[in-house]
């Protein structure tokens, strides 16, 4: 349906901005149930990729490492091409809608490729300490399955969030909720991921990977579900003009027209617009399209330097799901005589962290902060995001510290040499890095999620979501390089690679002193970029600056 205009004054506006956000939550429900499912998914996957590739793959520690943040980078870049199709084509309903489906088919394949005995190496041999290597068939079929998840995601991830942003629309009170929106909408997400890394996990270690893998697979299917069961609810905002429409016409008329001069501004097929009207004194101005469409460009251009200074975070919060995870598969994980922690599950503490800060951020921080700052948000979002790369980097220095302490206990009881012995220390020595990634995550997250969909055009804001995506996946890419860097780097060394698979001969502690140092000269560089940032958002055909220093 398209969007209603509403009434502009006294009562009616108030009754309207009521019935508005009443419905915003509605729709909104449905929409945040299937995050909850879909990040389950994600999760179940993800955050046990490391070990299914190490153990059952047989692949190396460094090989296994890079591969899962290339899938990840590739996840996190995806959403470009879905924010594109809806913001130009399909609109962000559709747009999620067949993404989900695509999504589920890759969950069908990757459950049948480890559920099928053809189809994934025999177990190591333990005796002779043999391995079968995987045969290129069972690789392809890994990894197609994999990608085909990937591909479903980058359609879902920018659309749907966009489209649950979508049901708060306009200013005062709307702008409240659109902001709590984003704060529970990660709550959601992390609950999906206490599922996943809670019992989901566990199940796949201890009673197979196909079992876990169908787990997700079921729960994709009632995601899609509970989805088309919301219809009713939401407010469907049709793709309109705006500067990918421009960009996607001028590509076209570059193939229909292949032997006219294209530079010329006659095939520039921009919308018609209102050009030169007059505006009273203290009147937003209003631009022709063109001219706006200019300023979207001047808009995401001037994003660029925050969100350059955002990629540092993406490193340090890849390391979650690989390093740390690896860490813990060395320590001691028993709870009571016999129970055993999988080592992915102690991810859950990142969840259960942001699950028990949320809701006391939003009812309580921001609602004390604003009577200080009086700011809507308590803080603005850049304050907002520049606090949890704080907490990020002292958490690399808390993992550092760590894991000096699990390679002396290596040396004090000569296990250099026995890299399947358990090191007497309880796994509970990393607790403390992971809850201050889920503190880091609350602020950073959250903060890049609104950011970067506030201060895109209403008509792009699939492309906002997109973008702060990007961050996380540029930042696997990134760590991926710099993983193959200091491994061929450290390798040539007397002590041999930080990234030995040999854990207890590995130096995993200089890995993280590494990224606790980038991570301070960044966050120096963000403060300056932040506090040169002047907020200006366009808002349908109207540019508005905010007042948002931070």
């Amino acid at each position: 349906m398209e969007e209603a205009l509403l009434p502009k004054n006294g009562c009616s506006k108030a009754a309207s901005s009521i019935a508005t956000h009443t419905g915003g939550w509605k729709a909104s429900f449905f929409i945040i149930g299937v995050e909850v499912a879909e990040r389950m998914s994600y999760y179940s996957i993800s955050s046990s990729l490391i070990t299914y590739l190490t153990n059952d793959l047989h692949q190396s520690t460094a090989t296994a490492a890079k591969n899962v943040n290339i899938w990840s980078g590739v996840t996190a870049i995806l959403p470009f091409l879905g924010a594109f199709l809806a913001d130009v084509y399909w609109g962000r309903y559709r747009t999620t809608l067949l993404s989900s489906i695509i999504y589920l088919l890759g969950l069908i394949c990757l459950t049948t490729s480890v559920s099928v005995p053809y189809l994934k190496p025999p177990p190591c041999d333990t005796t002779e300490r043999f391995c079968s290597k995987a045969t290129p068939l069972q690789i392809g079929v890994f990894f197609i399955s994999l990608y085909l998840i990937a591909l479903g995601t980058g359609g879902h991830k920018p659309c749907i969030e966009a489209f649950g942003a979508d049901q708060f629309d306009g200013d005062g009170e709307e702008d409240k909720h659109r902001s709590s929106f984003f704060n529970w909408w990660y709550f959601g997400q992390c609950f999906g991921a206490l599922i996943a890394l809670s019992i989901v996990l566990y199940i796949e270690e201890n009673i197979g990977w196909g079992v876990g893998f169908a787990i997700p697979t079921v729960a994709m299917a009632l995601a899609l579900f509970v989805f088309l069961c919301g219809s009713v609810f939401y407010q469907h905002k049709l793709p309109s003009d705006n500067l990918l429409v421009c960009v996607r016409r001028t590509v076209s008329e570059c193939f229909v027209r292949p032997r006219m001069d294209v530079l010329h501004l006659d095939h520039l097929k921009f919308p018609d617009g209102a050009v030169g009207e007059d505006k009273q004194p203290g009147e937003k101005s209003t631009s022709s399209s063109v001219e706006m469409q200019i300023e979207e460009f001047k808009l995401i251009q001037r994003l660029i330097p925050i969100w350059a200074t955002c990629l540092m975070y993406g490193i340090v919060f890849a390391q979650s799901a690989t390093f740390f995870t690896k860490q813990g598969s060395t320590m001691d994980r028993k709870i009571g005589g016999h129970f055993q922690i999988p080592p992915a599950s102690l991810q859950c503490l990142i969840a259960i962290s942001i699950l028990v800060l949320v809701p006391v951020y939003d009812w309580m921080l921001v609602p004390v902060a604003r009577k200080f700052t009086n700011h809507k948000r308590g803080i603005t979002l850049l304050q907002r995001i520049g606090f949890g790369m704080f907490i990020a980097m002292v958490a690399m220095v808390v993992a550092a510290l760590t894991e000096i302490k699990r390679l002396k206990e290596v040396k004090d009881n000569d296990l250099e040499d026995m890299p399947d012995a358990i090191v007497p220390m309880t796994i509970f020595w990393l607790l403390p890095q992971y809850v201050l990634y889920g503190i880091s995550e609350v602020f950073t997250m959250v903060g890049m999620q609104e950011y970067f969909y506030d201060q895109m055009p209403q008509s792009m804001r699939s492309l906002g979501i997109a973008v702060f995506l990007s961050v996380l996946g540029i930042g696997s890419f990134l760590s991926s390089i710099i993983i193959s860097i200091v491994d061929d780097l450290s390798s040539r060394s007397s002590e041999g690679s930080w990234f030995s698979d040999n854990l207890n001969k590995a130096h995993l502690d200089y890995y993280y002193w590494l990224l606790a140092a980038l991570s301070a000269i960044n966050l120096c560089i963000y403060i300056f970029c932040a506090k040169r940032y002047n907020n200006v958002k366009v808002e349908s055909n109207v540019l508005v600056e905010e007042d948002m220093q931070t």
